[in-house]
Parts: C-alpha cells; structure tokens; sequence
C-alpha cells in the first residue's frame, strides 16, 4: 500500500464516510464512484493533484496530509490545518526557538 493510498483511506475512514459517497461528493461519476475510490485506496490507480485538492476540501484535510509519509508528520499536518492563523504563527515561533535551542 503507498503513502497516498493509506492516506486515503485514512481520511476516508475518520470522516465517516462510504467510498461511493466521497466519491460522488469530490464529483466522481455517481456509477464508478465506489470503484474509483476503491482502486484509489489499493493503489491501483493514482489520482492526480487536482483530486486530491478536492479530497482534501471535502475531508478537511490539507493536501499535504495525503502525502506525509511519517504518521506524526501528517498528524501533526492536521493538527496544524486545524488552528486559527493567530495559533499557527505561535507554534511557528516555537518551532523556531526549538530549533535554535539544538
């Protein structure tokens, strides 16, 4: 299983939501919904960029989630994603002062 397909899943699953119906709501055909998907979480086919944007605005997950290959990465991605843009710039800063602690 790649990185984007787990990831897909992932998503999918914490969401809630069917195969068909993520499908149809990211503007799948509503006929090959369920099987798109399907293929997309096995890795049997790679959706392009443009799919995962929407993925990502359906799901409330930021593009980058789907390709994080480490779970803290992308748990930390989502986490991130979730915060007002006055608690991002202070983790920001955290991060720097972290990094110039080392």
């Amino acid at each position: 299983m790649s990185t984007l397909s787990k990831r897909i899943k992932q998503a999918r699953v914490q969401s809630g939501l069917s195969q068909e119906l993520l499908g149809i709501r990211i503007g799948i055909d509503p006929a090959s919904a369920s099987a798109r998907m399907n293929r997309y979480e096995l890795a049997k086919r790679v959706p392009d960029l443009e799919l995962i944007e929407r993925l990502a605005d359906e799901l409330g997950f930021p593009s980058a989630f789907f390709y994080a290959k480490e779970d803290e990465e992308a748990e930390l991605l989502v986490k991130f994603h979730k915060l007002d843009l006055k608690l991002r710039k202070k983790v920001l800063a955290y991060i720097d002062s972290a990094a110039l602690d080392k």
